[in-house]
C-alpha cells in the first residue's frame, strides 16, 4: 500500500436544492461554493472552498429524482484514496461488502467507486488522476472549514475496524469506554489518528459514516446552524483535546456535524 493509500480525500454532499444547501453551508461553515467547471461532464458540480486557504474541501452534487427513486437521502459521503479502484472494490465483496457503483472514470478526475462495508456503510473509493505538481498540502488541523473527523456508526465497532484494516490498512489507536454505548475505537492512518468506530444506537436507523467540519467557536456555529434552518441533535458535547462537538442535519435532512473550541 502507497502512503496515500487509505486516506479521506474528499466529502460530497448529495442534497435536492443546492442553491439553497451552498447559501445554509456558506453562512454556517463559511465555504464559498463555486461552479467546477470541470469539462466534459453533463451534470451540475459545486466545489466548497476554504476561503482562508483558496481551497476545494469538498463537492456538491443535486438529488436527482432518479436517484431519489433509489430511496437515497441528502446526505454526506466520503472519499478515500485507494491506490486501485477496481481491486479495492473487489476486496470489499471478498470480506463481505458491496458494490453499489461500479468503478468508472470522471475524464480528468480519477477513478471512483461506491461500496459499502459489510454492515451496509457506504464510502466512495477513488484514485486520482495523475497532477502536475505535488498534491496540495494538507490544512492545518483545526483550520475553520476544513475536515475535523470521521465517525463510523457501525454494526459491530470491533468487526468493522478489522474489516477497515484489511482493506485500507487502518490501525486501532487506543478505545474509550462509553458505558452503556460501549466502545468507542479510534483508528488512524500510517499513525495519525482520524476518526472513530462505535457500534450504532438503536435510533441510527442503518450503519453509516458521519463528517466532521470544523469551526472556530460551537457556540456560534450552534446558533449560526438554528437561524440559517438547520437542526441541532446532539450537543454541544466535550471530547477530548479541550473540543466541543455537535451533530446536525441542514435544512434538506443531510447529517453532518462540526468541531471546535468553546
Amino acid at each position: 500500500m502507497s502512503d496515500t493509500h487509505g486516506k479521506f480525500v474528499w466529502y460530497e454532499l448529495l442534497t435536492p436544492d443546492t442553491a439553497a444547501a451552498a447559501k445554509f453551508y456558506h453562512d454556517v461553515i463559511g465555504w464559498n461554493a463555486k461552479d467546477s467547471g470541470m469539462p466534459g461532464v453533463d451534470f451540475e458540480y459545486t466545489i466548497f472552498e476554504v476561503p482562508s486557504h483558496d481551497r476545494g474541501i469538498a463537492g456538491m452534487l443535486p438529488l436527482t429524482a432518479e436517484i431519489k427513486a433509489q430511496g437515497i437521502p441528502p446526505n454526506w459521503s466520503g472519499y478515500v484514496a485507494v491506490d486501485d479502484v477496481d481491486a479495492t472494490a473487489a476486496k470489499f465483496v471478498e470480506l463481505g461488502g458491496k458494490i453499489w457503483r461500479p468503478a468508472a472514470d470522471i475524464p480528468g478526475v480519477g477513478r471512483f467507486a461506491v461500496v459499502a462495508d459489510l454492515h451496509g456503510a457506504a464510502i466512495i473509493v477513488f484514485k486520482p488522476a495523475p497532477m502536475d505538481g505535488a498534491p496540495p498540502e494538507d490544512l492545518p488541523m483545526g483550520t475553520p472549514g476544513a475536515n475535523g473527523w470521521h465517525e463510523l456508526y457501525a454494526g459491530d465497532a470491533e468487526e468493522a475496524l478489522e474489516f477497515y484494516s484489511k482493506v485500507f490498512g487502518w490501525t486501532k489507536d487506543s478505545e474509550m469506554d462509553m458505558g452503556p454505548l460501549g466502545k468507542y475505537l479510534l483508528f488512524a492512518h500510517n499513525g495519525k489518528m482520524i476518526g472513530g468506530i462505535m457500534t450504532r444506537e438503536p435510533n441510527i436507523p442503518v450503519p453509516c459514516w458521519g463528517y466532521y467540519f470544523c469551526v472556530d467557536s460551537i457556540d456560534a456555529a450552534l446558533e449560526r446552524v438554528t437561524s440559517a434552518g438547520g437542526q441541532v441533535l446532539n450537543g454541544p458535547m466535550e471530547v477530548p483535546g479541550d473540543a466541543w462537538v455537535i451533530q446536525c442535519t441542514d435544512p434538506q435532512g443531510a447529517y453532518f456535524s462540526l468541531v471546535g473550541g468553546r
